[in-house]
């Protein structure tokens, strides 16, 4: 920084212990912090509410970075912009003086950005004989370079969920259709029970739904709804079983042997999708690991088998933070104890490999959150053998798309790796 000295307003703006505190933070960053800045700028618009700016206040800011005249914020160079309220205003869409003046306060209380007022209140820069700045005075750029990561981390957090929040969504609106349709069968097809009591309680449930859903207010009601749906599932597979019984002993018999499919007691409960292979139906597949590299698979050890497009069979978080421990430090407070931690992490880790927002975007509504989540970790903890993070992933999403992607075998790959043949050297 330019200067090391509090820097009090000029006028008859008045000094206080909470602007004190905040020039200081712009100090105490550590040595060597760089940040794109229209990357961080975009960090700052995800994480608007958290910070408690408004978005014409986004606007003033847009307008600040673009008189920084290199792309790159550094904490070793000189980080004091110095425009004129013309120039400014004309950057800031046409912006009134009064208005402009207002959302600059406004982004000084929030802590983006400190005042280096001259002894005149006029902004300006005095250059030495060489042609550098010796002083200036402007705005700092310091406390939103300082508080970085913490920007960085509240965007990730609200991407998370906001995605989780869709994904709720999109589980509640099947379901619903599951229980009308479900209803509408046991009636049509007559079958014994309760059917107008269930009905009514389900339109109960109906009502309930907020018309500003959260992730505090929808699970419950969506745990709700598919405890009675599983309860009606329940009902007709009873009838269909003793209508089974009813016709033949032997069309019983045939019906108790093919009515187990492969067990899910290993999943976590809501976190597997709709494609449920049977081990008979795929002997080749799915879980085998391969230490060498064949094609498509990224040189990465792992060998992608088909699968249903778009439809990925997830595994218990236990499973993924096994195969990926090194994805726990960047979890809230360096921990991950539910998926939505491992989403809030997933989004951290993507910033850092650099991999495009529109890149996982497309593989979370191609895969899943949770799954697009689990692919994150696992590019993360070999990411020493992966050249372009964003590539690969994207050409991960395309497969399994295509359904030539499957979860499984890239996990198993990982946890044996970690887990070497005895006889070999540790």
């Amino acid at each position: 920084m330019e200067s090391e000295s509090v820097t009090t307003p000029f006028g008859r703006r008045p000094m206080s212990l909470a602007l004190l505190l905040k020039q200081r933070r712009g100090e105490a960053m550590a040595a060597g912090t760089t940040r794109n800045k229209w990357k961080l700028f975009r960090s700052v618009c995800e994480a608007r509410a958290g910070l408690g700016v408004t978005d014409r206040a986004l606007t003033v800011l847009d307008a600040l970075l673009s008189f920084y005249p290199e792309d790159e914020l550094s904490s070793e160079k000189g980080l004091v912009v110095f425009p004129s309220n013309t120039q400014l205003s004309l950057r800031a869409r046409g912006m009134a003086a009064a208005t402009l003046r207002r959302h600059l306060a406004v982004l000084v209380e929030a802590g983006l950005i400190s005042r280096k007022d001259s002894p005149n209140g006029k902004r300006y820069v005095r250059r030495g004989r060489a042609g550098g700045i010796d002083e200036a005075y402007g705005f700092i750029l310091a406390p939103l370079l300082a508080r970085a990561t913490e920007i960085e981390a509240m965007a990730a957090g609200i991407a998370a969920d906001r995605q989780m929040l869709r994904a709720t969504k999109e589980r509640l609106t099947i379901c619903r259709r599951d229980i009308t349709k479900l209803i509408a069968a046991a009636v049509e097809e007559a079958v014994p029970g309760e059917w107008e009591r269930v009905s009514c309680l389900f339109h109960a449930l109906l009502e309930r739904i907020p018309k500003a859903a959260t992730l505090e207010n929808l699970p419950p009601l969506l745990e709700e709804l598919e405890t009675l749906r599983l309860a009606i599932i329940n009902t007709l597979e009873s009838h269909e079983k003793m209508q089974m019984a009813s016709t033949s002993e032997s069309q019983f018999e045939r019906h108790i042997q093919n009515s187990h499919p492969e067990s899910l007691s290993e999943s976590e409960p809501g976190l597997e999708t709709e494609q449920e292979e049977r081990r008979d139906d795929q002997p080749k597949a799915g879980l085998e690991s391969h230490d060498q590299g064949r094609r498509g698979d990224g040189g990465q050890g792992w060998r992608a088998v088909r699968t249903d497009a778009g439809k990925l069979k997830s595994f218990p978080l236990g499973t993924v933070l096994q195969a990926c421990p090194d994805i726990i430090d960047y979890g809230p407070g360096g921990a991950i104890g539910s998926w939505r931690d491992l989403m809030t992490a997933a989004a951290t880790v993507r910033t850092m490999l650099r991999v495009g927002a529109a890149a996982y975007e497309d593989a979370c509504a191609v895969m899943g959150p949770e799954n697009a989540a689990t692919v994150m970790a696992c590019i993360l903890q070999r990411g020493g053998c992966i050249t372009s993070a964003g590539g690969y992933l994207r050409d991960l999403t395309r497969r399994a798309g295509r359904g030539e992607f499957a979860l499984g075998p890239m996990l198993m790959a990982l946890l044996r790796a970690q887990d070497p043949p005895l006889g070999k050297a540790s």
